[in-house]
């Protein structure tokens, strides 16, 4: 059986450096990490893991909290995330919460007791203050808990003002914005300020309808989409908050036989993978979601290696141009 000084050996490093790399510790290039996974696959060296996390107080995992596993968004999210996490040596211990607070506290308290790396957070509920006295770093992702290591958002009043400027530019003249959760205070509302900064800048009429939690709790908003359009139906352009709503909003439009984007211009927001298969395709505003998910664990291993991270963190978006505007 491969030894650790086996390894070493081969990949022409110390035992040190090994140690290291199997334990995430202190600064490693990217080529010395590849070659020594490598040369542990080719010798088939398994480190002790139960060994390695009672030393170090923790386990090489990170947990991941989201409030969907089946929304578009949070399914690319947690792709990118394992993706990431795994590059750095890491394993993931995904919860899916369903927005139910119970669950959420249960799910931290099994964090705890696995001794985890670092908690990367998507929901909106939990308390994390606890989390923060015991040294866990916490990353949160488009949520607004102060309490966390780092919090990552995209731009996304930069993203309102995109998608709206974009309508404009199209020739709309009364736009309709399909936004947020009532009585829910998101970083996601700041696209529909940008909606309406825009708007009122141009002096064209709009207006923004909200959704309610039980509604974005089971993502299926047609029956709100449809009231929305049928309130107004000289409405030319609609600003969907996700490509989810964007892609329910062509159903009802076909349903309703209006046509996109003939009678109306539509853009969604994240640039997720449904963008690219309804017909038309999506015209969207691009979320830097893998950016986002690198920055996360990257944050995590800096705080672990007793670095300066960022309170906050903010990426900029982008408009990506398909057939629906």
């Amino acid at each position: 059986m491969a030894t650790l000084k086996d390894v070493a050996e081969r990949a022409g490093v110390t035992v040190t450096t090994v140690s290291r790399v199997i334990n995430n510790r202190g600064y490693i290039s990217e080529q010395t990490r590849k070659k020594v996974y490598e040369v542990m696959k080719e010798l088939n060296y398994q480190p002790n893991e139960l060994a390695r996390s009672l030393s170090m107080q923790r386990t090489n995992t990170i947990g991941i909290i989201v409030p969907h596993i089946v929304h578009p968004y949070f399914a690319k999210l947690i792709s990118n995330l394992e993706s990431a996490a795994a590059n750095k040596g890491y394993k993931i211990l995904l919860c899916n919460s369903k927005e139910k607070n119970e669950k959420e506290l249960e799910y931290i308290q099994m964090f705890k007791s696995n001794r985890v790396s670092g908690i990367v957070l998507c929901s909106r509920n939990v308390d994390i203050q606890e989390m923060k006295n015991q040294d866990i770093p916490v990353i949160t992702i488009e949520r607004n808990l102060e309490a966390g290591t780092v919090g990552i958002q995209c731009d996304n009043y930069q993203g309102g003002c995109l998608a709206t400027e974009h309508l404009i530019s199209c020739g709309c003249k009364n736009l309709l914005h399909l936004s947020g959760i009532k009585n829910e205070n998101m970083p996601a509302d700041a696209r529909a300020e940008g909606f309406i900064a825009v708007c009122e800048k141009y002096g064209v009429r709009h207006r923004e309808v909200m959704a309610t939690s039980t509604i974005y709790n089971t993502l299926d908003y047609h029956e709100h989409i449809r009231k929305a359009i049928e309130a107004d139906p000289g409405v030319d352009g609609i600003f969907a908050s996700s490509d989810l709503i964007a892609a329910q909003t062509i159903q009802i439009c076909a349903e309703m036989s209006i046509s996109i984007p003939g009678q109306i211009r539509l853009v969604g927001f994240d640039d997720v993978d449904i963008a690219r298969l309804t017909t038309p395709t999506i015209t969207t505003i691009r979320q830097p979601v893998k950016e986002m998910a690198e920055w996360a664990i990257e944050f995590i291993q800096r705080s672990l290696d007793h670095e300066a991270v960022p309170e906050q963190f903010k990426l900029p978006v982008s408009l990506v141009k398909r057939n629906s505007s």
